[in-house]
């Protein structure tokens, strides 16, 4: 009996030597080529970033995987302990893998196969499943176990379960592009982890075995016995009592995506303009993965106020614009695949369709059935069915080829076929009236002449829509926009704003051929100050000027101010022929209003890596004594002014004053009229009116405005940048000053500039006033009457010899301009004496500057 006791114990010896090596070997085996543990000791997982405005409201997020990581000691212990059990009730205790799971998992496995019921139980631990998600792939196979196995034992020595825990509450992917708690706290209940309830915690703990089969509206009863499941598990485990359980399983399982839901935390505004030209300067300045992985707090310069009333205006004039061309361009929209006859079908085969939905107060709507007199829709987040008649469309002619319309509709079904998508808004006292998104398009910026920081941004009707930014991204013809910088240039060569410039006939050779520009008018005015050049934007004396001047310093110019940043130096150039940006125009512009200062346009204040630590800041100013303890009844410090000079400040002031001379009798009079702060600015409109324009400032934010077809093509003969656009910059002024909480204050000339009274007409000094009499702002010791000169390409008179202009001259290039007898606006100087040479004797002549 001994021996064979003995030769059993041998045996069972020998066995688990046997098992031992056996394991060893196997360990040995699959240690090699391990990934390395060791590296998640640093690991940092990839987490979304996420823009703010000033004020702190969520404007947009950018991630690969959305994530918001939280550390473990701000995770709630409720939260904590509903995964725990759910996964691994012995987490704590356990080396990395449980035996007693694994038994009791193969137990209830086969009881489980027996009974024919197929669930089957996991085994798998926390840390396995962190093996798994980080350094593992997801492959059904026993050398995959095996490694996580290794893998588990060895990163239980190397860090602290809480680690562990930490790297798995932030990284498990828990549906609906949701990883991690915080995200899907968000996602699923739009709350943050201390506001969820002990229900809500477990169901988000029932989510990872299967996120797609547990969706809380269309997988409601097997949502909620998932949650009631592991409710029962926590109880099980001590961490709730019987009540608690019982109460938790007792509610229903209320989320966001039931209907009518609000989030408790802040939701994400929709993606606009503003915020796709922050990701894409981001993207090109951090780099793609940092922008997308990198947790980065980014704190925009957007001010909500100004993009809303930016975004409304620009809206509105353009909707105006296309509602008197006439017409109807058709459904947004087709849906040809839905049941038509079920509303709630069709309502939800429109809700996979990608339309515009930022339009504030239009809605799609789908067209399900057409009789003779009307079409029955269905709205969307409306019930039910509406009705909508031919009557409820503005305008029913179809638009034809070349702009032409066909004729009038006599019934609802040459209007409408059922499966068309249209936007619809709602009528005052009931019913739905048809809108149309504008063929033609546009864009507005508003940006701080100091910091150059954008405050508003709206590239289009509807980014919906279209993503294209209009703002930043096309590059369109300036036209007159532009004759402020052929100006600028001419005032630092030695002219004055009272330099009398002949407005007469200009032929230029160029290409081969005669170029002959001419006014919008198709008249010319004979000798007229410059700044009548400038308020009544006349091509001619602009050409002249900049003949005069040499298109080489006004290249010079306009990539000194970033207009351009290689300007060919081809004349007509000068009347804006070359393409650029609304972004960078308003920027230059804004360069006038601040004193001939560089400013570079930001959309971002600073940007914080997941830690807060700044990482970039666009405000580098230096502040003396903005450090210093705070003392009551102290002025405040202020920043010195950064920024290279791009032009002097007072040869920047006569711009200023030019261009509040274009506002107050210029082309841009009747728009601004009841202003409710000073605008300086000037319109703009190309040949056949493809292109138009209003740029202009306050004295403390530039704006600017573009409208035209993507396609460029005539706006029709009454479009001007005096008509169309300075009409929606005057309504965005009125909504930005008009309540009184943004101040801005009257244009006040530098220091070294001398105002003296002249006549408006002639440029001549007028000590005792008149009807036609302006104060002109010259450099301080310079006279009006030595300045004072004509020019006809490389001959000039003398502007006393010269008689007054006419009495009342006509705006040119902008349908607008209103001739003024008089005014009190400042002018501006020219920084050296004027050029004065002899004029030709005889009568008419030519010259190699024109012919005149």
């Amino acid at each position: 009996m001994l021996k064979l006791l003995a030769g059993v114990a041998s045996l069972l010896s020998l066995g688990a030597i046997a098992a031992v090596c056996g394991l060893g070997l196997i360990v040995w085996m699959y240690d090699r080529g391990l990934p390395d543990h060791e590296s998640l000791a640093a690991y940092e997982p990839a987490t979304l970033t996420r823009v703010y405005s000033g004020e702190g409201r969520l404007m947009a997020e950018f991630a690969r995987e959305r994530r918001i990581f939280t550390p473990i000691d701000e995770i709630p212990e409720i939260v904590k302990q509903a995964f725990i059990s759910a996964e691994d009730k012995n987490f704590y205790t356990h080396a990395g893998i449980d035996p007693l799971g694994i038994a009791r998992a193969l137990v209830a496995n086969v009881q489980a196969i027996r009974s024919g019921d197929g669930r089957l139980q996991g085994a798998s631990t926390i840390t396995q499943q962190v093996m798994k998600n980080f350094l593992l792939t997801s492959e059904q196979s026993l050398e995959r176990k095996i490694k996580e196995a290794i893998l588990s034992v060895r990163i239980e020595r190397a860090l602290s379960k809480d680690r562990i825990l930490e790297l798995y509450l932030n990284e498990i992917f828990l549906g609906q592009n949701a990883y991690g708690v915080s995200a899907a706290a968000q996602r699923y209940f739009g709350k943050t982890l201390e506001a969820l309830t002990v229900g809500e915690a477990a169901y988000l703990a029932a989510l990872p075995k299967a996120p797609s089969d547990l969706h809380p509206v269309r997988q409601r009863s097997r949502a909620e016995g998932r949650r009631d499941y592991v409710l029962r598990q926590m109880y099980e485990n001590g961490v709730i009592d019987e009540i608690g359980m019982l109460a938790a399983q007792a509610e229903p399982l209320a989320t966001l995506f039931d209907a009518g839901a609000k989030p408790e935390v802040a939701s994400v505004d929709r993606l606009n303009h503003f915020t796709e030209e922050v990701r894409r300067q981001l993207s090109g300045q951090l780099g793609h993965e940092a922008l997308y992985t990198g947790g980065l707090t980014v704190r925009a310069t957007i001010e909500p106020k100004l993009q809303e009333a930016a975004a409304e205006a620009l809206r509105r004039q353009l909707e105006e614009y296309d509602r008197n061309q006439g017409g109807y361009g058709g459904p947004v929209a087709r849906i040809e695949d839905a049941d038509l006859s079920d509303p709630v079908a069709a309502r939800e085969a429109m809700a996979r369709v990608a339309l515009p939905r930022d339009i504030p107060g239009w809605r799609p709507a789908l067209v399900l059935a057409v009789a003779d007199d009307a079409a029955t829709i269905a709205v969307e987040g409306e019930t039910g069915t509406a009705r909508m008649t031919r009557d409820d469309i503005r305008d029913s002619r179809p638009r034809l080829p070349g702009d032409r319309l066909g004729p009038r509709a006599k019934d609802a079904s040459e209007v409408w076929t059922a499966g068309d998508v249209v936007m619809v808004e709602a009528r005052e006292g009931g019913g739905w009236e048809m809108r149309q998104i504008p063929e033609v398009q546009g864009a507005f910026m508003a940006l701080d002449i100091e910091t150059g920081r954008v405050l508003a941004m709206q590239g289009g009707f509807s980014y919906d829509s279209s993503v294209f930014n209009r703002a930043s991204q096309a590059l369109r013809q300036p036209g007159s926009a532009f004759k402020p910088f052929v100006y600028a240039a001419a005032l630092s060569q030695g002219y004055t704003p009272a330099t009398v410039v002949l407005d007469a006939p200009v032929v230029v050779e160029a290409g081969g051929g005669l170029w002959k520009p001419q006014n919008s008018s198709g008249r010319f005015y004979g000798p007229s100050p410059m700044r009548i050049g400038l308020e009544l934007s006349r091509n001619l004396m602009t050409v002249r000027l900049a003949q005069e001047v040499g298109m080489d310093v006004v290249a010079q110019y306009a990539e000194r101010f970033g207009v351009y940043d290689d300007m060919p130096e081809h004349l007509a150039y000068a009347l804006g022929a070359g393409e650029t940006t609304l972004y960078d125009m308003v920027a230059a512009y804004a360069m006038f209003a601040n004193g001939g200062r560089r400013i570079k346009p930001t959309l971002v204040d600073r940007v914080q890596d997941r830690r807060g630590e700044t990482i970039w800041r666009h405000d580098a100013a230096i502040c003396v004594g903005c450090g210093a303890p705070y003392r009551p009844g102290a002025q405040p410090p202020t920043p010195l002014p950064t920024g290279e000079e791009a032009l002097d400040p007072v040869t920047a002031y006569q711009i200023v004053s030019m261009l509040r001379g274009v506002v107050t009798r210029g082309t841009a009079t009747r728009p601004f009229a009841d202003a409710p702060v000073p605008v300086a600015g000037k319109t703009g409109t190309t040949n056949d009116a493809k292109d138009v324009w209003f740029v202009g400032f306050t004295s403390e934010m530039a704006f600017g405005c573009y409208i035209g077809f993507d396609d460029p093509r005539p706006l029709g003969p009454r479009a001007f940048g005096g008509t169309l656009c300075a009409p929606m910059v005057a309504e965005f002024v009125k909504a930005a000053y008009g309540d009184g909480t943004r101040l801005a204050h009257e244009f006040t000339p530098p220091s070294g500039a001398e105002i003296i009274t002249v006549d408006r007409w002639s440029g001549r000094p007028l000590p005792g006033g008149g009807a036609n009499a302006i104060a002109e702002v010259f450099r301080a010791g310079e006279s009006p009457l030595a300045m004072q000169e004509i020019g006809g390409g490389p001959f000039y008179f003398t502007g006393g010899d010269f008689p007054a202009s006419l009495d009342a001259q006509p705006g040119d290039g902008d349908g607008t301009g209103q001739p003024s007898a008089g005014g009190g606006d400042a002018g501006a100087t020219a920084e050296a004496p004027g050029r004065r040479r002899a004029p030709p004797t005889g009568g008419g002549f030519a010259a190699p500057g024109g012919l005149y």
